[in-house]
């Protein structure tokens, strides 16, 4: 067990790796008190370390869902409003793990949220995380579906392979026609 704070534990190093992801992971899990300062990380002003944050959350989740039910509104406002690609996809993955525990609200406020990011990123990972969780929530909500099919009909005219060919699968799961129905 480690007594380091977490903003120093996930600063540093190259950007695009882990760093000390996992060790962070690993405190939370021997001592879930310290979740609370995980998701303060959030608030960090280095980029890395709101970066590694997101990491270490979802890694947290994948294990111990239920521990971020007392964070979703968090997530939803204050989590929502950073202007970073990794804040943003992390989000939607965590919405959708999170969802048997979301109040009626709170999956409507999640569903605008991800319409927003839906409609206004370029980033390929969050188009695809957002458009993932949506479709995934769309098959159960008819009027979600009516709004995210012709959103899934722009994207799979997205020039990145992975955009287009995401917002394509999706659509013929949702019965929006496919690839072989429509022409791109």
């Amino acid at each position: 067990m480690t007594s380091e704070r977490f903003e120093e534990m996930l600063t540093g190093g190259h950007p695009n790796s882990l760093g000390r992801t996992v060790e962070v992971v690993n405190a939370v899990l021997t001592e879930p008190s310290r979740l609370a300062e995980l998701y303060g990380c959030y608030f960090s002003a280095d980029e890395v370390v709101r970066l590694r944050t997101s990491s270490a959350l979802k890694r947290a989740a994948a294990q111990h869902p239920a521990w971020l039910v007392p964070y979703i509104d968090g997530l939803l406002g204050e989590v929502a409003q950073i202007d970073q690609a990794s804040a943003n996809w992390t989000l939607a993955q965590l919405m959708a793990m999170l969802e048997e525990w979301l109040t009626v609200d709170q999956k409507a406020r999640a569903t605008d949220v991800m319409k927003r990011k839906l409609e206004t990123s370029s980033d390929w990972i969050v188009l695809i995380q957002t458009m993932q969780t949506l479709a995934t929530w769309a098959r159960e909500d008819a009027d979600l579906r009516s709004w995210l099919e012709p959103e899934l009909r722009r994207l799979r005219r997205d020039e990145r392979k992975s955009v287009a060919g995401r917002a394509t699968k999706l659509l013929a799961s949702l019965g929006g026609y496919g690839v072989s129905t429509v022409a791109r």
